[in-house]
């Protein structure tokens, strides 16, 4: 359907992959993974023609119709929602509201002879033989499905843009996406800022409606659920399977494990054949020989490994001072905004050590229940932090809080030390800073390097209660897993708010849901979690 050929992407004398060709299928599902900084994003760009490559070109059919969801959008402030929804429909709209105006012109109009009248004539004919050959649709019904589907509630239909965070109008955007049904969808980490079921909702609709996807995430179990193809950006080029991401990975090693095979083969194999040149080259006897090896050595052609991305985060937290044994208690906490009700009598114990989510939908009150134990607000109840408590907390959008126009060196450089002694160049070497990255402008960074860098300053400080809201968005899968493993040691209570299953899964060993002006318990893991509440929603369909 679409051909990829031979695009190649230079800037500042560093190459960022060269000559990258492949073909897009209809109903290919393609996850297009690699490490931060690799060329996802722009390769995904130049795709959706919203960028150019050094050299190479895309083809495809003129009516292919290709939509692209970037990381970061713009919506129109001054519109609702269901306005800037419906927009999706712009082109059919704007043919019914052209065929109108041509048909009142014509029963108005008396100069039935002119070449006028017969041009306006012959565009009303082509113009209704395309609208009205347009499958009828209730416009109006798939703009509330799509927008409900995506977590939207029906009060939310008439309410501004410029209400909602850079999240919801992440959403807003997918749904004009979606509502389009384009040949090809383009999505550039489509799950960031999304809870777990307008995530499923997504799934579901890529999977069932929608033709071929090429998606960027570093939620591998979305990956995993929707993709049937794989497309690696690595050292400048590209590994193709036909595989989703964790079977393709086992592949890829098993790949490399063969190539390591043949190469030591064809290295022995060189090795008997150089060592019978040089015993025999002076034997007149041999001459043919010798020189039939010499051409057929010249002739060998090397087998190649493929090289592997050896760049890691080196991450350990340090030892937690001891806190009491119950870090966290909250009884009948209530939390309201005027009449809006975020939780009421909410409560909860956290032991010390304990691992635990927070999930539930965006606006049920996980980042309100955060801002309570960080003291940040007001609330009706009581809530204790207990004794010797060090808080270090990672908020959703601390990335976004840095300032820009600082290098990487100097924005860690610049914050006052404790007891915990350390070398800027080291610990920023340790997050994959190193040479000329230190002197990088904060602004130029991609989300991933930025969330690294935020990241640096939990480490500054020994800490015995961690809460994270969201701290794997932007992150490639490699960093994630690097990030979970430190966790996983880390001695002390982590508080996680993230949508991320496979995140999420081996990490917290409790849930608290949030949702309906509630908190509930859940004695389980995300596994058993969201077994359950399959179960949960299969009964209230029964009912």
């Amino acid at each position: 359907m679409i051909d990829v050929n031979n695009i190649s992407v230079s800037f500042g004398g560093t190459t960022l992959f060269s000559e990258v060709s492949f073909s897009i299928n209809e109903n290919d599902k393609i996850a297009l993974m690699g490490k931060n900084g690799a060329g996802k994003s722009t390769l995904l760009k130049i795709i959706a023609g919203a960028g150019q490559p050094t050299s190479g070109h895309i083809s495809g059919p003129k009516d292919a119709v290709i939509a692209y969801l970037p990381q970061h959008l713009l919506t129109e402030d001054n519109v609702t929602i269901f306005e800037e929804t419906s927009k999706a429909f712009g082109e059919v709209y704007a043919m019914r509201d052209e065929l109108e105006s041509l048909n009142e012109q014509l029963n108005i109009r008396t100069d039935y002879d002119t070449d006028d009248y017969m041009k306006l004539i012959e565009r009303v004919s082509e113009l209704s033989e395309k609208f009205y050959s347009i499958e009828e649709v209730n416009y109006d019904a798939e703009v509330e499905k799509v927008l409900k589907g995506l977590g939207f509630l029906r009060s939310d239909f008439g309410r501004q843009t410029s209400e909602f965070s850079g999240g919801w109008r992440m959403r807003i955007e997918l749904a004009k996406i979606l509502l389009k049904k384009p040949d090809l969808i383009l999505l550039d980490e489509p799950t960031n800022h999304m809870d777990i079921e307008s995530i499923q909702w997504l799934e579901d609709f890529l999977l069932n409606s929608a033709k071929a996807v090429i998606v960027i995430s570093h939620d591998r179990a979305f990956v995993d659920n929707i993709t049937n193809r794989t497309i690696e950006v690595t050292m400048g080029r590209i590994y193709d399977y036909k595989a989703k991401y964790t079977h393709y990975l086992q592949l890829r090693q098993e790949r490399r494990e063969h190539q390591i095979k043949a190469y030591e083969e064809q290295q022995r194999f060189i090795a008997d054949n150089q060592e019978f040149i040089d015993r025999f080259k002076g034997t007149y006897s041999k001459t043919l020989q010798v020189q039939s090896r010499v051409k057929m050595l010249e002739k060998l052609e090397i087998v190649q490994i493929d090289e592997v991305d050896r760049s890691a985060l080196r991450l350990k937290f340090p030892p937690s001072p001891r806190s009491g044994n119950y870090p966290v208690m909250v009884e009948e906490l209530t939390k309201t905004y005027g009449d809006h009700v975020v939780f009421q009598k909410a409560n909860m114990v956290i032991e010390r050590g304990q691992k635990v989510a927070f999930v539930g939908k965006n606006g049920e009150g996980k980042s309100t229940m955060i801002k309570a134990i960080m003291g940040e607000i007001d609330f009706d109840g009581e809530l204790k932090v207990g004794h010797n408590v060090k808080i270090g907390y990672f908020a959703q959008n601390q990335a976004s809080l840095l300032d820009g126009d600082l290098t990487v060196f100097d924005t860690i450089d610049q914050i006052p030390t404790t007891e915990t002694r350390f070398k800027t160049k080291d610990l920023l070497g340790a997050f994959m800073f190193s040479g000329d990255d230190t002197t990088k402008k904060v602004k130029v960074l991609s989300g991933g390097e930025k969330t690294r860098l935020a990241m640096i300053k939990l480490l500054l400080e020994p800490v015995n209660v961690l809460i994270l809201d969201e701290p794997t968005n932007h992150l490639d899968m490699k960093t994630k897993d690097i990030i979970k493993d430190a966790l996983r040691d880390f001695d002390g209570t982590l508080i996680l708010v993230s949508h991320d299953r496979d995140f999420l899964d081996g990490l917290a060993e409790k849930v608290f849901e949030f949702g309906n002006k509630r908190v509930r318990e859940h004695f389980e893991d995300i596994k058993g979690f969201l077994a359950y509440k399959k179960m949960d929603s299969l009964k209230e369909i029964e009912k």
